[in-house]
């Protein structure tokens, strides 16, 4: 079984000061913890260097939670995916159902942004995910294949080989409402058996699959057991210490389990 990924996206939330005691928080809560789960911190802009700095001397790895879709130039307020590299981010969130409601993020937008991340060696964590008129209505299927044929089958195989896909049905996140594991698994091995069909079962078995949505610790060990769930993006958990790194031991059960 390969390791887990749990990765928690901060969103528009600490200041300064908290974010730093958040981090040192995270880093001694792992510490003395051998770990076979890859934990990538995905703080705010502005405290990307400094998390990458505590990373340092711990066991986390970095992410953003945004890049812009232009390589550089004039577009005020935007950060290029030089910049995160610059400032120490390895990993970065694209197409968030926030992004895509709030902000009108379209596939094209989304496609360029994957094409410079990977430019830049920065390994996308790409979300797609269903609304709840959609499930309602048993489009979820469908909606998701769209989404990947829309934005990620353009790549190579080995492009792709460099994706993580994070499942968040949008009914989920931030609601309290969380997929049962039963529909988390079914929508899993859906989006892995679109990979298989689209390159092959190496890649398909190889693609980390994070469930994103409400995950917190009461219900992480039950998702993390799902055979095709490899992982969580978590939300509003990550910005406590403990709870996070809770969630973090839940994924080191599931892999000493199997």
């Amino acid at each position: 079984m390969k390791n887990k990924i749990v990765a928690g996206n901060w969103k528009m939330n600490t200041s300064f000061s908290e974010a730093e005691d958040l981090l040192v928080a995270i880093a001694e809560g792992i510490n003395d913890m051998i770990l076979e789960t890859d934990i990538i911190v995905c703080p705010p802009f502005p405290y990307l260097e400094m998390a990458a700095d505590v990373s340092e001397e711990s066991g986390f790895l970095v992410g953003a939670q945004n890049v812009s879709s232009e390589k550089a130039g004039a577009y005020t307020g935007e950060i290029s995916a030089t910049m995160l590299k610059s400032a120490g981010a390895d990993f970065c969130i694209v197409g968030h159902s926030e992004r895509r409601i709030h902000f009108n993020e379209s596939d094209e937008m989304l496609i360029k942004k994957v094409n410079n991340l990977l430019d830049e060696d920065i390994i996308p964590i790409f979300c797609i995910g269903e609304q709840l008129a959609e499930r309602e209505s048993n489009k979820q299927f469908q909606v998701v294949e769209n989404q990947l044929n829309n934005t990620l089958f353009h790549l190579p195989e080995s492009d792709f080989e460099r994706i993580i896909i994070a499942y968040e049905p949008v009914w989920a996140i931030g609601t309290g409402k969380t997929a049962t594991p039963q529909q988390a698994q079914e929508m899993h091995a859906h989006i892995r058996k679109l990979i298989e069909e689209k390159y092959n079962l190496k890649t398909a078995y190889s693609t980390y699959i994070l469930y994103g949505g409400s995950c917190n610790s009461k219900n992480a060990l039950e998702l993390f057991a799902c055979q095709d769930v490899d992982g969580g993006l978590i939300g509003g958990a990550s910005l406590k210490a403990e709870e996070f790194i809770e969630i973090i031991n839940a994924a080191e059960t599931c892999i000493k389990n199997n």
